[in-house]
């Protein structure tokens, strides 16, 4: 879970940690009696690493996009109001 500081508070955000490529690269197992081909466990690790990172590069692509698709809403709900405005029927 990610942690932040409120008020001097640990404070969870209620979102899991990103878990990062290098992180699964890099990451250790005790060794077992009756343990995995470690060279099976490695490549799996470069298989997911390498997932995890085109997983982060699109999330980041459709955020943008996201924010770009924003904008351009917003800016067209600004021209639209100012062209669309309905004329004064008041007394003053």
């Amino acid at each position: 879970m990610t942690q932040v500081y409120r008020s001097g508070q640990l404070y969870g955000t209620g979102l899991p940690a990103r878990l990062t490529p290098h992180e699964v690269r890099t990451r250790t197992f005790d060794p077992r009696r009756r343990g995995v081909d470690p060279d099976q466990v490695r490549e799996f690790q470069t298989l997911v690493a390498d997932e995890l990172t085109d997983l982060h590069r699109r999330v980041r692509l459709l955020s943008e996009e996201n924010e770009r698709l924003k904008r351009a809403l917003r800016d067209w709900q600004t021209m639209h109001a100012r062209e669309c405005r309905p004329p004064n029927q008041g007394h003053w």
